[in-house]
């Protein structure tokens, strides 16, 4: 009889278990006006059939969490889509709501809107999750007005277009809140392809970019629908021709397609019985071939698994991160000169950079190329038949594998030590190899192991913590309803604040008109408004930016682009004030104000620190030009907008007149956006569509100034007239320095630079900003460079601080 009332009470033992275990699924579809918020951990939507779930989730053990969808019923809870990859939300008070007016909108603790849709309709009655994984917004007609598939992520679900308005980017690492370098995309060729975007180089690694003709590969360039897809059964098909079929194919597995951050493209395959995945397909085979794995100057060698090591003469440039890889441990300038020599590296070659390709040509005329040419680091000699010969001006993407039929030679000094010249020691360190599997924040490689032994043990591991947590969890809860205040604990908004990107709180006016004594001491005044220095209640010097009243649209567009990037080139923003007419900004405060009191008025600025602040301007725009989620244009650069902090690094500041545009899209029209006469380039006159060279002209401009030590910038241009360079400073400085370089006098550089540094300075750093100053400022915005090469010209001259006295 015992054993009977055993019988039916397991069954009731099990149900309870689960139904304590799990969380109740209470919520399939958000209505018009409804809403859930992160501490509501049992209302999702969930797919008709549970195998997606759209909710929050939580950023590692902290009280952050994203808004996305996942996989059910995986394992490490898969996410295939979340709706701002670089904001997290407080897990106190923060929710999703699908307001009355159609929009679905994601609010932060404080009611901030983090993330919405771009829907206003009032015909929108619900969201849903569909079976396929997608988001949508429908009407009461079942009609989808809005979708999630519509901005993928790093994934991609069988039956989801991927057009050419879209980019695959890899998901957040550990401890940081940008997302990857590496994205796959449809070039302008209408190619599929995948691209290292880093904050130095870039370059395109997927098709391998040895392959000149994609026809060879079953590609064309003809198609110019540009769209892909892969199907249920796992079939992928594409408008470039490339098509393949996953491992496994077949009906009845979930499937997705990740750009991992390792920089690869792979398909994995779920077993539903262990939640685990699986590699069904990979674009890349051996990990090398990824450009970017290893940073600059490092050698990729492919065994079991990458490996970065540094050449001869070069160390790694941080002892636990290989994707900024190695540094040389002698000055450039020593490079220059006749007295280098050469250390071969059999095997391995550096892809791309190509200052000559020359073949046929024998080793030694090779040689004496790159021996004559003072931007040569190094030559690659491939002795395939008469050989070819590749001097480098920039070592990146080194790779070695044992088929290479050639080596590199690199060029060092002549008095280098044989130890430091010896041969490449292979063996790898502890460090991590560009940005591995292993630091993905969600999905590390152990969900693809499983130990059968350790599962018989964890049902009973789960079972026992599930009794006592929900033990703790009842006794939590009551003491939290007696003596909670009902408050957010300042632990967890510490907490919160650490992971947070934006770290920026609302002020109330009376909070600010106090830390600024009724805005008495006036830091500056510009377009937009004037400029207080306050001191907050907790300590903290700050910059109060009031608004002028004209200006309060341009509020919102400083407030979302500041508080969401964090460079330590950008003026950090700490906060913000919206009440009634009173719009104000609030930033770190900058000691020692802005570059033009330090170029044009009694504070001189040495040579080391003038090259420096040129330096830094340029990787804070290089970062907003390329490393941002959204692009961003500043439009405003010049001299009063660069600020210097206490050990004079530049910080640039004043983005209220900044614009983003899609990373990917097409260029817009901004035809509100009004940046400083005088730094203003040829476009802005001709009506011409604003892109990122705008800021490149002003940058070019800046740096010939902070050559010359005075303004340059006095050119004004009237609407429908862009004649008057003729007659600027700027022209007139621009073609004197043409002349001098092409008269060929050895003292003309000197003449340039401001007499007040009496001739301590860098020629060499001297030339190499004179000559980038000049490509800026082209009339021809395509002749202008980028701000990423523009770094990564400064960065090979960087070590050159011997200064001539």
């Amino acid at each position: 009889m015992k054993s009977l009332k055993l019988c039916y009470l397991f069954p009731v033992l099990v149900l309870s278990f689960l139904v304590l275990s799990f969380p109740l699924i209470t919520a399939r579809i958000l209505l018009r006006g409804d809403s859930f918020s992160v501490k509501d951990e049992s209302d999702f939507i969930v797919s008709p059939e549970n195998t997606f779930t759209c909710g929050f989730y939580p950023l590692g053990s902290t009280n952050a969490y994203y808004l996305g969808i996942w996989f059910t019923n995986s394992r490490d809870k898969t996410v295939v889509w979340n709706a701002k990859q670089d904001r997290p939300v407080n897990r106190q008070g923060s929710k999703l709501t699908l307001r009355k007016n159609g929009a679905l909108v994601l609010t932060d603790v404080d009611d901030t809107i983090v993330w919405q849709t771009n829907t206003t309709s009032f015909d929108i009655a619900r969201a849903e999750v569909l079976e396929t994984g997608n988001l949508v917004l429908k009407n009461p007609q079942g009609d989808i007005l809005w979708q999630s598939f519509d901005l993928p992520t790093d994934t991609l679900l069988p039956h989801q277009i991927f057009t050419k308005n879209h980019r695959l980017v890899p998901p957040l690492r550990k401890g940081s809140l940008s997302p990857g370098y590496f994205s796959l995309y449809f070039d302008s060729d209408n190619v599929l392809r995948m691209i290292y975007d880093g904050p130095q180089v870039s370059s395109k690694y997927w098709p391998s970019p040895d392959i000149t003709d994609v026809y060879t590969i079953g590609r064309t360039t003809q198609n110019s629908s540009r769209l892909a897809y892969f199907d249920r059964v796992g079939r992928f098909f594409s408008s470039d021709g490339l098509q393949f079929n996953v491992s496994d194919t077949g009906f009845g597995i979930l499937r997705r397609m990740t750009i991992d951050t390792d920089g690869n493209l792979r398909i994995y395959s779920l077993d539903n019985s262990t939640g685990l995945w699986k590699i069904s397909w990979q674009a890349v085979a051996q990990a090398c071939i990824v450009h970017g794995i290893c940073g600059r100057f490092s050698i990729c060698t492919y065994t079991t698994e990458p490996k970065c090591t540094c050449p001869p003469g070069y160390q790694m440039f941080h002892p636990s991160d290989w994707s900024r890889g190695c540094r040389p441990t002698f000055s450039s300038k020593s490079l220059e000169s006749k007295h280098v020599k050469f250390v071969e590296i059999p095997n391995v070659d550096y892809w791309g950079f190509d200052l000559n390709a020359t073949g046929p040509l024998s080793l030694k005329s090779c040689r004496a190329l790159c021996l004559d040419d003072s931007r040569c680091r190094a030559f690659v000699y491939r002795r395939n038949g008469e050989g070819s010969c590749y001097t480098k001006g920039i070592l990146f993407n080194g790779h070695r594998y044992p088929g290479f039929p050639g080596s590199v030679f690199l060029k060092v000094p002549m008095n280098m030590s044989a130890s430091e010249s010896g041969l490449l020691v292979l063996e790898g360190t502890d460090a991590k190899c560009g940005l591995s599997p292993e630091n993905v924040l969600f999905g590390s490689p152990s969900m693809y192991v499983l130990d059968f032994k350790k599962v018989k043990w964890i049902y009973l591991y789960l079972f026992c913590s599930t009794l006592g947590g929900i033990e703790i969890l009842f006794f939590v809860l009551g003491w939290w309803a007696l003596f909670s205040k009902h408050g957010i604990p300042a632990s967890i908004e510490d907490g919160y604040k650490m992971v947070s990107s934006t770290q920026f709180r609302r002020f109330t006016y009376t909070e600010l008109k106090k830390a600024t004594k009724n805005f008495k001491v006036e830091l500056g005044r510009g377009g937009s408004g004037a400029v207080y220095k306050g001191v907050l209640a907790d300590g903290r010097a700050v910059a109060v930016k009031k608004l002028a009243n004209e200006f309060q649209e341009e509020f919102w567009a400083e407030m979302t682009t500041i508080g969401r990037i964090n460079h330590m080139n950008l003026v950090r923003m700490w906060g913000f004030c919206s009440e009634g007419r009173h719009q104000l900004l609030v930033y770190e405060y900058i000691e020692n104000s802005s570059l033009d009191r330090h170029l044009f008025k009694a504070e001189l600025l040495g040579w080391e620190q003038r090259f420096a602040v040129a330096l830094g301007t340029a990787k804070g725009l290089a970062y907003l030009h390329h490393e941002c989620l959204e692009w961003v244009i500043h439009c405003d650069v010049k001299p009063e907008n660069i600020l210097l902090d206490g050990e004079l690094e530049p910080k640039i500041a004043d983005f209220g007149l900044a614009k983003l545009s899609q990373r990917g899209g097409p260029g817009s029209d901004f035809t509100k956006i009004r940046g400083t006469k005088g730094y203003m380039a040829p476009e802005w006159a001709l009506n011409q569509p604003i892109t990122a060279k705008v800021d490149v002209y002003a940058f070019g401009i800046v740096i010939l100034e902070m050559i010359k030590g005075k303004r340059l910038s006095s050119w004004v241009v009237d609407d429908g007239d862009c004649d008057h360079e003729q007659d600027s400073q700027l022209g007139k400085f621009v073609r004197m320095v043409k002349r001098k370089i092409q008269s060929g006098e050895d003292s003309w550089v000197e003449k340039i630079v401001d007499p007040r540094l009496q001739g301590k300075l860098s020629k060499n750093q001297a030339v190499t900003l004179i000559e980038i100053g000049l490509s800026c400022v082209e009339q021809d915005r395509n002749k202008r460079p980028t701000m990423a090469s523009v770094v990564q010209t400064l960065l090979d001259c960087e070590d050159e601080t011997t200064l001539k006295t």
